[in-house]
């Protein structure tokens, strides 16, 4: 086989899950890593790790680290090839950073964030399409993936959602590895909306196991979970199969059961009775599922979808309601046809 030339690429936003995808990255490209705080990532630069949100992993020589926004952006727009950037920011962070790359003619964009905007309920491609229209090459990475897990270098599969084969394959040409696999998708909706709601459903199996259970309580409401994602998802126009690959269930099972999940933490932590603004603290930064939660209870009311676990999980961090209570009002449900 020919030498495969090597990717510009560019990640913005230097967090746990941005370091580590540039990490890996890093192995067969030439990667721009860029944080928004000049001091943190100087420092990130000279100890050659980013010790406030991935200590303990190397970064490689050959991953560079930048403050510079302009130069971070140029470098995904080589002269003489396709480059690729990557947003690695929260859900709330997306608009922002793309409406800071409007004045570049950027083609090929993809997004690492997981949930919906807390202020218009929309999914992150239909964000991207508010602000850069429908000419851009767009697309989702998802699945399954800690990213201490990736930053060490222990496999992973992901799924690259887009409209667009092109950038499907440019990414799986950027990415796949022998540690990191990728697969890819033309349900945006549908791979958006799995990693979305999982979160809130790591919330509830937190909860759950927080209470002492048991194994069988935390099997019934993942199942019953992956049943409320599939009618927000069809209804989103998304595609009920797509549910059963890795950015459904395979991230579903993922982040309700590993330990180093912040939004089962968060669940965890509602069954010992504290706070949200305790746990938030604690966390240092808020998961997902917190944001996700109050946007999909609403949207589904919007839509007429009956998402039973989503609303019991929002009435604890919003409404007061406490965790034990949340449970008890999950079992007193009356009985009804599984497939409904």
């Amino acid at each position: 086989m020919p030498h495969q030339k090597k990717m510009n690429i560019t990640v913005l936003g230097a967090g746990a899950w941005g370091t580590a995808l540039a990490i890996s990255l890093a192995s067969k490209n030439k990667v721009v890593l860029w944080g928004r705080n000049q001091v943190a990532m100087q420092v990130a630069d000279q100890a050659r790790e980013n010790r406030h949100y991935l200590p303990g992993y190397a970064l490689p020589a050959a991953l560079e680290v930048s403050s510079d926004f302009d130069y971070a952006l140029r470098h995904a727009l080589p002269d003489d090839s396709e480059g690729l950037l990557i947003i690695a920011s929260s859900v709330s962070g997306l608009r922002p950073l793309l409406q800071q790359c409007k004045h570049l003619p950027l083609k090929n964009i993809v997004w690492l964030c997981k949930g919906f905007e807390e202020s218009t309920r929309l999914l992150p491609h239909q964000i991207v399409e508010q602000e850069l229209g429908s000419q851009v090459l767009a697309g989702a990475l998802s699945g399954p993936s800690f990213a201490q897990e990736v930053a060490q270098g222990l496999p992973c599969a992901l799924t690259i959602a887009s409209k667009s084969n092109a950038l499907c394959q440019q990414v799986v040409q950027a990415a796949h590895s022998q540690a990191l696999r990728v697969y890819s998708s033309d349900d945006l909706a549908g791979v958006e909306v799995g990693g979305a709601v999982k979160n809130i459903m790591a919330i509830a199996t937190g909860v759950a196991d927080g209470l002492g259970l048991g194994l069988n309580a935390r099997a019934a409401l993942m199942t019953r979970g992956l049943a409320e994602i599939s009618r927000l998802c069809l209804a989103l126009g998304g595609k009920h199969e797509t549910l059963m690959g890795l950015t459904g269930v395979g991230d579903l099972i993922l982040t309700c059961t590993g330990n180093l999940s912040r939004n089962r933490r968060v669940g965890l932590a509602l069954a010992e009775g504290k706070s949200l603004d305790t746990i938030i603290q604690e966390l240092g930064h808020v998961a997902e599922g917190v944001r996700c939660a109050q946007a999909v209870r609403a949207l589904a009311q919007d839509l007429g979808v009956d998402m039973p676990i989503t609303n019991a999980v929002a009435g604890v961090l919003f409404d007061g309601v406490p965790a034990k209570q949340m449970i008890e009002r999950l079992l007193a449900r009356n009985a009804k046809v599984e497939t409904h």
